[in-house]
């Protein structure tokens, strides 16, 4: 690529901040389309949500919930470049969304659980702000954290496996507090990708902040639960 060089005047702006400009639009624009795409698929699941707690609906179990969900990931991965991404990407979360609903009505038929649940979803609500706002804040780039989180959350899926197949409760309980941290943490390495412009298919980045408010808001009910007695 080559480079026309003018005089200076005061008309005239150089070619690096040209260069830095451009990418703040492109990541603005990349930031803005991640959370329309995010705030309409969240809206979609928990419509999904709603009806299944309402009809309570069969729990999938483990298997088919991996299955489907590792299916629709991938298959989201490979059109995230087209049209076809964002059907796909409703469909995922429209899916995890009934995968909320047997759980929901589960804590809705506990003593305290409305409250659970109302709480579980003011604190995840809460995290995604103040990780977004720091995100958004912060001139680091926290760009060092995506090998930590992605090995943190591959030792906590497989301990979360364990858990559940051994019946563990006490190691269940931590496999939850260990998803809040590295889930929070995910909120602020992807947001503050986005804004560098490390991240640039906002396909993408909205099934990442997805699964991550929706790993929190599981982990808060579960340590909610526990803690008022009732998990």
């Amino acid at each position: 690529m080559s480079l026309n060089v003018r005089p200076y005047s005061s008309n005239t702006v150089p070619a690096s901040a040209g260069a830095g400009i451009q990418g703040s639009v492109e990541a603005h624009r990349v930031l803005r389309n991640t959370y329309l795409l995010l705030a309409m698929t969240l809206a979609f699941s928990g419509a999904v949500a709603g009806v299944s707690a309402a009809l309570n609906l069969p729990y999938l179990g483990p298997v088919i919930t991996l299955i489907g969900y590792f299916g629709l990931l991938f298959a989201v991965t490979k059109f995230r470049d087209s049209g076809i991404g964002v059907v796909l990407v409703f469909a995922l979360t429209g899916f995890m969304g009934y995968t909320l609903g047997p759980l929901i009505h589960a804590y809705l038929g506990l003593a305290n659980g409305a409250t659970i649940v109302t709480m579980a979803m003011g604190g995840t609500a809460a995290i995604f702000f103040a990780m977004s706002a720091i995100a958004l804040t912060t001139k680091r780039d926290l760009g060092f954290l995506g090998n930590f989180l992605a090995v943190g959350l591959l030792v906590a899926f497989l301990a979360g496996l364990a858990a559940l197949f051994f019946n563990v409760p006490m190691l269940a309980l931590a496999v939850s507090a260990a998803f809040l941290l590295l889930s929070s943490g995910v909120i602020l390495w992807q947001t503050n990708s986005i804004i560098r412009g490390g991240e640039t298919n906002y396909v993408m980045a909205t099934v990442t902040l997805y699964i991550s408010i929706y790993n929190l808001f599981v982990s808060l009910l579960h340590l909610l639960g526990a803690l008022s007695g009732d998990d």
